[in-house]
C-alpha cells in the first residue's frame, strides 16, 4: 500500500508538473503571437546608429559633441533619406517638412545646447527624461540662462535621432556622459555653484552622479539638485520584461524587442519604447538603492546635496513613494524639500476619480520625524478651483498655509508624469494659450470621434502634457539655485 501510495503522489507530481509546464508554454505563445500582431516595424525602429557615444568612446565633452555631429550626420543618410513612400506623412517626424519634422524648430532640440555666459553666477546641467529629448527642459534652461546661469542641455546617448536607440543603450552610457558634462562645467564656471536639472529618468542621474561624487572626489561636486518626476523607483515588473526582449533575440522576432510601436508624430519624444529602455531605468534604479543603503551604513548621506524634488501625486511612469521611502526618507536633514502637486479635488470631479492618492500623502506629513519639507499643492477647499501651498518643516508640528495665486484649468483632473517641465505657453505641448509652433501642436487635442481612426491615440491625448502651475515651480527652481531676481531680464 506504502509503494502504491507513493507511485501515485509521483505520478500525480508529474502529471501537475506537466499541467503547470504545458499551461506556460500556451501563455507564453499567446502572448508572442499577440505581440507580433502589432504594426510592422519601420526602419526608425530596425537602424544602426553605430556613431552614438557609449562609454568607452569620447573621454571629454567638445568630443561628445564631435560625436553627436557625426550621428546626427548618419540619422539623415541611413533614416530620413530612407523612408518608404506610404511614411511621407504630415505628421511623421522622419519625413522632411513634415508638421513633426524637428528641423522646423530652430535650433532642433533634439541635441545637446549650450547657453554660455561671460560671467556666470552658476553653472547649471539639464537632463531629460528616457524616451525624451533636451526639449523637455528647453524653457527651464532658457529662464535660468537669462538669470545669468551657463547652461548645459544634455542629449543622452540613445536619444533624439531613432527610437532604435534604445534598444541597445546602457545606463552606463548615460552616466559617463553626465561625468563629462560636469567636468565641462566646473571648467566654465569656476567656483561658483554647479546646480543639476533632471527629469524622470534624468532624475536619477542626477542622484546616480551625486552619489558618485560621494565617492569619488576626483569628480566636481554638486551644490544642489532638481528632480522633476524623478525616476526613482519603478514597479519590480521591470525586472522581467527584459525577458520579452530576450525571447524575441532567441525566437528571431524583432517586435518582441518592443514594449510599444507607435506612430512618430512628436518631434522631441520617441513613441515607441524598447523593452531595454525600461529595463535600463530598472537597473539604474536598484544601483542608486544599493548605494543609498552602503553610503547610509557608513554615514556618508550628510554630504549629500540640497534636494528640491517635484512630483504629481499621481504618476503612471515613476513611483512616487519610492521617491520618499528610497531617497528623500534616506537623508539627514540638510535643507531637502518634496512638492507634490495633488489631485483636482473640486467636489463634482472627486466623485468619478478611481483612486484618492491623500491617504499617503496626509500620512507622510503627519510623521513627525520627517527630514525634508514636505510641500503639498492643493485645493483650496472642495468648491475652488484655487490652489494652496500647505507645508511642513523638519520639526514643526503644524502644517502652514500659503496662496500661490494660481488656479486648476477646467476640466483638468491631475497633472501626468510628461506634464510637470512644460510651461502653459509652451509651443509644442502647452494649453489652449500656446505659443505659435511652427509646426505640430500636441498639448492642446481633444479630438472626438470612432477610435481605431487617427494617428495619435486618444489616451495620449487625454494625458496632460503641461503643467498649469510651472509659474511656482520655475520660481522655486531660480530661488534654489540662488538666481532669483538677478540676471539680465
Amino acid at each position: 500500500m506504502k509503494h502504491f501510495l507513493l507511485g501515485t503522489v509521483k505520478h500525480t507530481l508529474k502529471a501537475l508538473g506537466y499541467g503547470i509546464t504545458g499551461g506556460v508554454a500556451v501563455m507564453i505563445v499567446v502572448l508572442v503571437l499577440q505581440l507580433e500582431r502589432r504594426p510592422d516595424l519601420k526602419i526608425w525602429h530596425t537602424v544602426e546608429l553605430d556613431a552614438e557615444f557609449t562609454a568607452d568612446g569620447a573621454k571629454n565633452f567638445e568630443d561628445y559633441l564631435s560625436t553627436e555631429a557625426r550621428l546626427f550626420k548618419q540619422l539623415d543618410e541611413r533614416v530620413y533619406s530612407r523612408i518608404e513612400p506610404e511614411d511621407r506623412r504630415l505628421i511623421n517626424r522622419f519625413h522632411r517638412g513634415s508638421l513633426s519634422d524637428p528641423d522646423r524648430w530652430s535650433p532642433n532640440w533634439n541635441r545637446t545646447f549650450e547657453l554660455s555666459e561671460k560671467a556666470p553666477k552658476a553653472g547649471i546641467l539639464l537632463l531629460h527624461g528616457m524616451s525624451d529629448s533636451p526639449y523637455s527642459l528647453r524653457s527651464m534652461g532658457q529662464r535660468l540662462h537669462g538669470a545669468g546661469a551657463w547652461v548645459v542641455g544634455l542629449r543622452l546617448p540613445g536619444h533624439g535621432t531613432a527610437p532604435s536607440g534604445l534598444v541597445g543603450v546602457k545606463w552606463q552610457d548615460m552616466a559617463a556622459a553626465v561625468r563629462m558634462s560636469m567636468d565641462h562645467l566646473r571648467d566654465k564656471v569656476g567656483d561658483r555653484p554647479v546646480y543639476i536639472v533632471g527629469y524622470s529618468n534624468g532624475g536619477a542621474l542626477a542622484v546616480h552622479y551625486a552619489i558618485s561624487a560621494l565617492e569619488d572626489n576626483a569628480l566636481p561636486s554638486v551644490d544642489g539638485m532638481v528632480l522633476v518626476s524623478p525616476a526613482i523607483g519603478v514597479t519590480p515588473l521591470a525586472a522581467f520584461a527584459v525577458w520579452q526582449a530576450r525571447l524575441g533575440r532567441l525566437l528571431g522576432l524583432q517586435k518582441l524587442a518592443w514594449t510599444d510601436i507607435m506612430p512618430e508624430y512628436d518631434p522631441f519624444k520617441y513613441n515607441s519604447f524598447a523593452v531595454n529602455a525600461g529595463d535600463q531605468v530598472y537597473r539604474l534604479t536598484a544601483e542608486i538603492q544599493s548605494k543609498i543603503k552602503a553610503l547610509g551604513d557608513k554615514k556618508a548621506l550628510e554630504r549629500f546635496p540640497p534636494v528640491l524634488a517635484f512630483q504629481s501625486a499621481v504618476d503612471a511612469t515613476v513611483s512616487t513613494q519610492a521617491l520618499i521611502d528610497g531617497l528623500l526618507g534616506q537623508l539627514p536633514a540638510n535643507g531637502h524639500e518634496l512638492v507634490i502637486f495633488d489631485i483636482n479635488r473640486l467636489s463634482e470631479i472627486k466623485q468619478i476619480l478611481g483612486q484618492d492618492p491623500l491617504k499617503r500623502i496626509e500620512a507622510s506629513l503627519g510623521h513627525t520625524g520627517l527630514t525634508f519639507t514636505m510641500s503639498f499643492v492643493t485645493n483650496d477647499n472642495e468648491k475652488s478651483r484655487r490652489v494652496v501651498v500647505r507645508g511642513k518643516k523638519p520639526g514643526d508640528t503644524e502644517v502652514a498655509e500659503m496662496s500661490m495665486g494660481l488656479m486648476w484649468p477646467r476640466g483638468v483632473y491631475s497633472l501626468s508624469h510628461v506634464a510637470l517641465p512644460f510651461s502653459p505657453n509652451d509651443p509644442l505641448y502647452g494649453g489652449p494659450d500656446a505659443g505659435n509652433s511652427p509646426g505640430i501642436k500636441l498639448g492642446d487635442l481633444a479630438l472626438r470621434g470612432e477610435r481605431g481612426v487617427l494617428q495619435i491615440p486618444a489616451a495620449a491625448m487625454l494625458r496632460l502634457r503641461w503643467n498649469p502651475f510651472y509659474p511656482y515651480m520655475e520660481r522655486r527652481l531660480l530661488e534654489f539655485a540662488r538666481l532669483a531676481g538677478s540676471g539680465r531680464e
